[in-house]
């Protein structure tokens, strides 16, 4: 079979004279951003670099060799921020799709556990996570139970779990209410049971769909994982607060919340390219 030679037709001079300009237009553009943020950034260091305390400020926040001599010691409770995160965000995930699929079920016999559900929602969502840590890292040690873990990595990690879970359970049953109900009805007209439904037909469709806001409390999630030094765990912030008592120089604070950044910055990333796509199907008609 011949190929023909020319599948789509020739542009026009003016079309092409049209696109020719267009790409100049946003070569221009691109330009002119670029310029005109060196140009801004220069002023704005400008201005700082010149301002009377600047001399004070680099001394107190911008010691390279306090920086230096910090670093490993905070790298070294960075991990430790990254292990609480890691363990937090499964359990968070697993803890909030139950809480989700509780107060999504259906039938009268189940209005406790709908109860319950909501009632575990509105109380920690509502607590402050500060207090709350307080109150569990300090708090449970001081009731002396035997068998109870004391350390303050566990308890910490238990605040967190027990404050995000909540917010996260509030994003997943969002989500499944958003599943059309023909969709739930149509899949137990198959022969599926509640569960199988859910697991099968339901839930796939709600992940998608509420995976940008999940996303965002996973990035505050990262940040809030480092008030597990108000408890006594040794992570990047309280490793800081050493090095600040020792050295009286504030340089260590930035370099915990740098690491904190390099941390978050994918994942903000990530989230702000999940939510343009998302926007954009919604914008074209179809489906999350």
């Amino acid at each position: 079979m011949t190929v023909p030679a020319q599948v789509f037709p020739e542009l026009s001079a003016a079309q092409q004279e049209r696109l020719a300009y267009g790409r100049g237009q946003a070569r221009r553009s691109r330009l002119l951003a670029g310029a005109s943020t060196v140009v801004f950034l220069a002023v704005m260091g400008a201005v700082v670099v010149l301002s009377p305390g600047w001399e004070r400020v680099k001394e107190q926040f911008l010691d390279p060799q306090v920086a230096k001599d910090s670093f490993p010691a905070i790298l070294e409770g960075f991990w430790l921020n990254l292990r609480v995160l890691a363990v937090c965000a499964v359990l968070i995930v697993a803890v909030g799709l139950g809480v989700a699929a509780t107060r999504t079920l259906r039938g009268p016999v189940f209005a406790p556990l709908r109860f319950l559900a909501a009632v575990y929602t509105d109380v920690f969502r509502g607590f402050p996570l500060i207090v709350l840590l307080y109150i569990i890292g300090f708090g449970v040690p001081g009731l002396r139970l035997q068998g109870v873990p004391t350390s303050p990595v566990f308890l910490g990690a238990v605040a967190l779990v027990l404050t995000y879970s909540a917010y996260v359970a509030e994003v997943f049953r969002a989500g499944i209410e958003t599943v059309h109900p023909s969709q739930r009805m149509a899949a137990r007209s198959l022969g599926l049971t509640y569960g199988q439904s859910m697991r099968r037909v339901v839930l796939p469709q709600a992940v998608r769909r509420v995976t940008p806001p999940l996303l965002n409390d996973f990035v505050a999630l990262q940040k809030d994982v480092g008030l597990i030094s108000v408890l006594g765990a040794v992570d990047a912030v309280r490793a800081a607060q050493i090095e600040v008592a020792r050295t009286y120089d504030f340089t260590p604070y930035l370099v915990a919340g740098f690491l904190f950044i390099l941390l978050a910055v994918p994942t903000v990333r990530l989230a702000d390219w999940v939510n343009l796509r998302a926007a954009r199907r919604q914008q074209a008609g179809g489906a999350l």
